[in-house]
């Protein structure tokens, strides 16, 4: 007997395809076309191949971007991941103090970006901020606007308060789902508080770990907003990321061209890196 298929189930996916394709697809390719041309305006295009490409690559502004934004996201992982896995372990996992734990731990993560960024410019001001007029009030010289190494530390404690609930929540996540029955076995062998963390809660946090690296990763390598906001890339260029150099190439200079080169290769190089990542922590995973 010959099977028939039935392909009307097609219709249903067809409403997604054309969402994805008007979103996704198709700004992707204007993006790939700006990328191999130039135009003088007038809406009249040339043809330029590689060269935004080769530009691009070529310029050290573009890899001093990079280097800050690497250094800015490794420093945010090595920050917040212990600290997300350290509130998770002294989260109570029981009583009226879990849903007050988890309100507060998700407040941070609803507020709007662009109002992260606006308190933490009015929080670090030395006349009116909290935070700058009590921390030169104890004779530490703190100006984010003027100072380089006051700029970084503002962003990343910035960065630290505003995400680290959602490391603490995916840790808190995977230790709620541990059976009791691990605990049990693990105070009748006398096992430490070390050990109970290192061989029952830790191989457990695995999976939502890999998520929290990864969202964290992409996240802060792509941060825009918030430095914005506050530092707005300064002072000089010292916390100039590659999303604030692209938006200032492509809207400050309009140089469509280069901006969308730059774009390309921003986007391969958070999609490779984000797959080394993975690879990696999963390898480690099966390993084990």
């Amino acid at each position: 007997m010959e099977k028939t298929w039935n392909n009307r189930a097609w219709f249903l996916v067809l409403p997604v395809l054309l969402l994805v394709a008007f979103s996704a697809v198709i700004p992707l390719m204007t993006v790939v076309n700006y990328s191999v041309q130039d135009t003088f305006g007038n809406n009249v295009f040339f043809w330029a191949g590689t060269e935004w490409f080769e530009e691009l690559l070529a310029s050290s502004r573009f890899w001093r971007a990079m280097i800050r934004n690497l250094v800015f996201s490794f420093i945010i992982l090595a920050i917040e991941v212990p600290l997300g896995i350290f509130i998770a372990l002294n989260m109570p996992k029981k009583g009226w103090g879990v849903p007050v734990c988890l309100v507060l731990m998700a407040l941070p993560l609803l507020i709007p970006w662009n109002v992260v960024g606006t308190i933490w410019q009015v929080f670090g001001r030395n006349d009116i901020g909290l935070l700058g007029y009590y921390v030169n009030a104890l004779g530490i010289d703190y100006n984010y606007v003027q100072d380089p190494y006051d700029a970084w530390v503002t962003v990343i404690i910035m960065d630290v308060w505003h995400w680290t609930s959602l490391v603490v929540l995916l840790c808190y996540a995977g230790l709620v789902s541990i059976p009791d029955a691990f605990y049990q076995a693990a105070k009748i062998d006398g096992a430490s508080r070390w050990a109970v963390f290192r061989y029952i809660q830790l191989p457990k946090m695995n999976r939502v770990l890999l998520i929290a690296v990864l969202l964290r990763f992409m996240d802060s390598f792509m941060i825009y907003t918030e430095p914005f906001v506050v530092t707005g890339g300064g002072p000089g260029n010292s916390t100039t990321f590659l999303s604030i150099d692209l938006v200032k190439t492509a809207l400050g200079q309009f140089d469509l061209g280069p901006a969308a080169a730059m774009s390309l290769v921003y986007f391969l190089i958070v999609l490779l890196l984000s797959w080394v990542f993975y690879t990696v922590m999963t390898n480690y995973d099966a390993e084990r």
